[in-house]
């Protein structure tokens, strides 16, 4: 673990972002998504066979009826129950999100609009790798479908067996997709962005991912809509006097466990609890299954941080902009209004991230590495565009002419306003 006290702002941010690993990936990448774009379907299954170890040559890129079957049968029903509750509360919560199309009535019979329309067609990333993020289909095909988003498939890394997780199909299964692709990687991003053989081209693509999709989702934006630029998961925990450590130290574990390139970071103010955090650390780490993982997350992307003021832990979160925040203060709705930057907040002892992860109906499709100064959460805003529609009548024209030729002209437009001066003189 690494340990700063009363650090610079530059300090942390440079300890989090690693520039030259993002440019080695970047030149990668894009020789991926060249390739998938002149050679399509065998590109993608080159890739999959160098990267995945799988090989999928002679085999469809789709999942099968009778690999459908086989995979639902497997499945626990205390699993099946889980996620319809989880169903359930997702989408109580992004239906709040969704706008309703208005009008402002203008004078002399003339009126503008505003109409939600939804994408026709999403691409859904959920990560496979050493941990199947079931959670994740949940999390971001039903946010699509509330939205009005009529064609949605998913695509993630097979397994080393060529078959899709479980799990995964038994999500994919309750959200009804319109279908799901054994592909992982920049190359899957590829896929929907360009489209190929087998695989539509999609309107945007959606979901979390390692490094590598990341930055091809960075670099088709354009080709393609994106999300939000969401990478490895991390997470920062404000804590004092009060904050119990081993709640603190679960909750940074739960985030370095994902992946070796996790952040896992804790602000204090107190020298005590920070003692404390350390000796829980450890004591948790020992009782849990991925040690490989968490041995080298600890060491690389475990940060615990002193500062001597709140207003310090407020100026350095906001700075930082994390994926997720856990306010675990005595009072922790003081300060909750002064964070400007954080992907979600969660606020007291009982409120871990986990119940974001899985239950609580925000998706937690996140933006990552201080993305969340510019960037918000998935939800039903992503798949929708917003369209005016203007009407004017003839009288309200000739009302507004004076304006529109005077703009027009001012710009060098003369064309501009000889459009709506003749109509008036006619």
């Amino acid at each position: 673990m690494n340990y700063f006290r009363n650090p610079t702002h530059e300090e942390i941010l440079n300890f989090l972002h690693n520039e030259t690993l993002e440019q080695e990936i970047s030149s990668s990448v894009a020789g991926i998504i060249e390739a998938v774009k002149i050679n399509g379907d065998h590109a993608v299954r080159e890739f999959t066979t160098k990267f995945d170890k799988v090989n999928l040559k002679g085999s469809a890129l789709d999942v099968s009826q009778k690999e459908w079957k086989v995979a639902l049968k497997s499945i626990d029903p205390k699993l099946v129950n889980a996620l319809k509750s989880a169903k359930d509360n997702i989408i109580a919560y992004h239906e709040k999100q969704k706008r309703h199309d208005w009008t402002l009535e203008l004078a002399d019979n003339s009126y503008i609009k505003e109409r939600s329309v939804p994408l026709k067609k999403a691409g859904i990333y959920v990560p496979g790798g050493t941990a199947p993020l079931v959670s994740s289909v949940l999390m971001s095909v039903l946010p699509a479908q509330v939205a009005g988003v009529k064609e949605i498939y998913v695509s993630t890394p097979p397994r080393k067996d060529g078959n899709i997780d479980p799990g995964i199909l038994a999500a994919c299964e309750l959200c009804s997709v319109a279908g799901v692709f054994k592909m992982g990687g920049a190359q899957a991003i590829a896929a929907l962005a360009f489209g190929t053989e087998s695989i539509p081209q999609v309107d945007i693509i959606v979901g979390p991912g390692n490094p590598y999709v990341t930055e091809a989702k960075r670099q088709l934006f354009g080709t393609v809509a994106i999300d939000m630029v969401a990478g490895p998961s991390e997470v920062l925990v404000l804590a004092d006097n009060t904050t119990n450590p081993r709640y603190a130290a679960l909750d940074l574990l739960s985030q370095l466990e994902h992946g070796k390139d996790s952040k896992a970071i804790c602000i204090s103010i107190s020298s005590e609890f920070t003692q404390s955090l350390k000796n829980a650390l450890v004591e948790e780490c020992e009782q849990l299954s991925r040690g490989d993982i968490l041995s080298v997350s600890m060491k690389e992307g475990l940060i615990i941080i002193e500062v001597d003021s709140i207003y310090d832990m407020i100026e350095l979160t906001n700075a930082i902009a994390p994926e997720h925040l856990e306010i675990m203060l005595k009072n922790p709705e003081t300060i909750v209004d002064k964070i400007t930057n954080a992907g979600v907040i969660f606020l007291g002892d009982f409120t871990p991230e986990a119940v974001g992860d899985y239950v609580a109906g925000p998706s937690h499709v996140l933006p990552t590495g201080g993305k969340a100064r510019f960037f918000s959460g998935l939800s039903v805003y992503h798949f929708q565009r917003k369209m005016s529609v203007i009407h004017y009548s003839e009288e309200k024209l000739k009302s507004e002419i004076t304006h529109i030729s005077t703009i027009a002209l001012c710009e060098g437009l003369d064309a501009h306003s000889a459009s709506a001066v003749k109509r008036c003189k006619e």
